[in-house]
């Protein structure tokens, strides 16, 4: 992609400036994103430099890829290991590790961790090894250390969050479904057995307050994203697991919940069944198709509205009401093209830091 049509998508994403005013249109801005280095992988900040480029500003050392990210209230920030996984990590934004956790023995991180409005709890997406069933590791945030953990009613857990349609009071779980064995990790097996659904549970007891299904089995329920300007309305981001290979090219990748009903969004063109990353500004929700090479966009109402050229787009985050894209293999000048960095390749996610 040439420097104008990269300018065309990030000014049809959100409106961005035009070249060489970076630093005015988006002051302070930095991102926590995780990427594959030379020597491994890493988590760290990316921010703007003064000539109007991202760079890496801080970079901490993990054992393995990460996934999901958060910044705490307090400002610090946590990073997961891809599922299964066996790490969790705070760290500040110099890139220095302040603690780290591992998983106990039975139990593999699912990707995915959330914070309690005042700080002090929080929330991971887990999977029980032998069994495959999902829970929410409840921990405290000072120690990281486990002390409850509530079944998700599923398998394969992914992202949680709070439920802003219950006022924040429940929490929200995406329980992907896809079966795996212990002995083969990340292999999808059974898939005729899979069983999605989406969970509100009560935030305090994690007793199942309400469980909700897509009508095609095969839609993997994956990544959250809060929209909607008149009232909250959920953004999933779906994986198709189906069987053909015309099923799984045309599958729907968003799904929309707004409290009491689910239902998929479609779209006017094939995009490869997988949506990698979402975030919503408003009533719009953009799902990244790494698999189509470009971005999904759609309007709460009135639904489809065009994809977006951006080769191996996944990582995406809404910064004031602007919707920032990167591609794994770029990190993006805010306001204008891509630049390459070397030995660097982004991952899933990005976010605000």
């Amino acid at each position: 992609m040439n420097r104008r049509d990269f300018l065309a998508v990030l000014a049809a994403l959100g409106g961005l400036p035009l070249a060489g005013r970076v630093a005015a249109a988006t002051p302070g801005l930095r991102l926590a994103a995780s990427w594959q280095a030379a020597h491994g992988y890493q988590v760290g900040i990316l921010a703007p430099t003064d000539d109007g480029r991202i760079a890496v500003a801080a970079a901490l050392d993990v054992p393995t890829r990460a996934h999901g990210l958060l910044r705490e209230p307090g400002g610090t920030l946590l990073g997961v290991a891809r599922r299964p996984g066996d790490w969790l990590v705070r760290w500040n934004a110099a890139g220095q590790a302040l603690a780290w956790r591992w998983i106990e023995p039975g139990r593999a991180y699912a990707g995915h961790v959330l914070a309690s409005a005042d700080g002090r709890t929080l929330y991971t997406t887990e999977t029980d090894r032998a069994s495959g069933d999902g829970y929410v590791g409840v921990r405290d945030a000072a120690t990281l250390e486990k002390h409850d953990e509530w079944p998700t009613g599923g398998r394969d857990p992914h992202q949680l969050s709070w439920d802003a349609t219950q006022g924040g009071r429940s929490l929200i779980v995406a329980n992907g479904g896809v079966p795996t064995y212990p002995e083969t990790g990340r292999v999808k097996r059974d898939l005729d057995r899979m069983d999605s659904s989406l969970v509100r549970l009560h935030g305090e007891t994690g007793e199942r307050l309400g469980q909700w299904r897509l009508p095609d089995a095969r839609l993997s329920l994956r990544h959250l994203a809060w929209g909607g300007t008149r009232a909250p309305l959920l953004g999933i981001a779906l994986q198709a697991e189906h069987d053909r290979a015309e099923d799984k090219a045309t599958a729907p990748i968003l799904a929309l919940f707004d409290g009491t009903t689910l239902r998929s969004v479609a779209a006017d063109r094939p995009l490869a069944g997988y949506g990698g990353d979402i975030a919503a500004s408003g009533d719009r929700f953009a799902v990244s198709c790494p698999r189509d090479r470009g971005i999904a966009l759609y309007d709460a109402a009135r639904g489809w509205e065009r994809l977006l050229p951006l080769d191996e787009a996944c990582a995406l985050a809404d910064h004031a009401g602007r919707i920032l894209a990167g591609g794994r293999t770029q990190v993006m000048q805010i306001d204008a093209a891509s630049y390459d960095l070397p030995d660097l390749r982004l991952d899933n996610h990005w976010i605000v830091a």
